[in-house]
């Protein structure tokens, strides 16, 4: 009776694991593949300065189900982030949460729609309501371009405020991702 219920025990937890493993495998949660790899990056520079420079390592997390990104730029000292994404079910969107060595923390969501990835938050600033948003966009396998944009005007139109080139780093060890949703 105690081996009969020991067992019962066991399958149900390795069906319950193999649930949730298939649930992170779902297409959606792909959709994010095209940025996960270690990327150098550059951006024009502010006010005359030269152009800038920067470095990203996207990675699949806890069983593929999240995407961790590390950030830094070449500064002294370095703008330094840190981001997790998730795709949320219940939502059908994505969910993304941003820290950095500068004490932000922003939450987006979005989705990954006509060859862009696309999330968004919105806060208030002076009482104004304002929009920001990143967007994921000319993803080809070894590179993408990366906006960070701001509306103040309830996203009739947007304004770059940040824009980065990525260029997919060359491995000796590994192929780059080809797959681009």
């Amino acid at each position: 009776m105690k081996i009969a219920a020991f067992l019962l025990i066991l399958i149900s937890c390795c069906a319950a694991g193999q649930t949730k493993k298939a649930a992170c495998s779902a297409p959606e949660f792909r959709q994010f593949d095209f940025w996960v790899g270690d990327w150098d990056l550059s951006w024009p520079g502010q006010n005359g300065q030269p152009e800038q420079h920067g470095h990203n390592r996207i990675e699949r997390e806890l069983g593929d189900c999240v995407i961790h990104e590390n950030f830094s730029d070449e500064a002294n000292p370095p703008f330094q982030g840190t981001s997790l994404s998730v795709f949320n079910p219940k939502l059908g969107k994505w969910q993304q949460t941003w820290t950095d060595n500068q004490g932000a923390y922003l939450d987006f969501v979005g989705e990954f729609k006509d060859g862009q990835m696309a999330l968004a938050r919105e806060f208030t600033s002076d009482g104004k309501r304002v929009l920001q948003r990143m967007v994921y966009k000319n993803i080809k396998p070894d590179s993408l371009d990366w906006s960070w944009e701001r509306s103040d005007n309830g996203g009739a139109t947007w304004n770059v405020v940040w824009p980065i080139h990525y260029q997919r780093k060359r491995s000796a060890t590994k192929d780059p991702i080809s797959h681009v949703n």
